[in-house]
């Protein structure tokens, strides 16, 4: 009976030690909002991917101008940090675009277990999204999808790069970007 015990013991602590040793989950953000407007304005707005100022969190965009796979884009945002994209994937006839952030800048540093750990402008790793503009007669239906890890890839991680702030952040910027456009395309 001891032994039995003691296996069932053991066998628990393995299977709890196991169930906590993972790392982050990938996470998945879906927005999605109808325009009163036809795809072709909507599109209009967005298809050159050298130009986020349809967003308002970005204050600037640089890039060589084109659509093609592997162009580099770099926004500045409204608050100074800034964030490199490539794009992956863009079919005008799909009116779809599909990009990666290959590069963010720090937005502050932080001490987290006795080491200082550097928060990026968006609190995520890994990070790829399309956006793709839906024609419904007369209206639009914009998709725009993000999926991510959390900033901080190793177990417990500090609040500002755990995954209830990674999906926060990005929320709120698929949620924002799309209102504006909703606003720019109405006009």
């Amino acid at each position: 009976m001891r032994k039995i015990t003691l296996l069932t013991s053991i066998l628990f602590f393995l299977f709890t030690a196991i169930a906590n040793a993972h790392g982050p989950v990938r996470q998945k953000s879906e927005e999605q909002i109808t325009i009163n407007a036809p795809a072709e304005k909507v599109w209009a707005l967005i298809k050159n991917y050298g130009d986020l100022s349809w967003h308002p969190d970005v204050f600037n965009t640089t890039s060589e101008g084109g659509n093609k796979k592997g162009e580099i884009r770099v926004l500045t945002l409204k608050d100074g940090g800034t964030i490199t994209e490539e794009l992956k994937k863009y079919d005008e006839a799909k009116m779809s675009y599909a990009y990666k952030i290959t590069e963010m800048s720090t937005a502050k540093t932080i001490t987290h277990a006795g080491v200082e750990e550097k928060v990026p402008a968006l609190p995520v790793d890994n990070y790829s999204a399309s956006i793709e503009v839906e024609a419904k007669g007369d209206t639009s239906v914009v998709s725009w999808t993000a999926g991510y890890y959390r900033a901080y890839t190793n177990n417990n991680p500090p609040v500002e790069m755990n995954e209830e702030t990674a999906n926060a952040a990005v929320g709120a910027v698929l949620k924002t970007g799309l209102l504006n456009l909703k606003a720019l395309a109405e006009k």
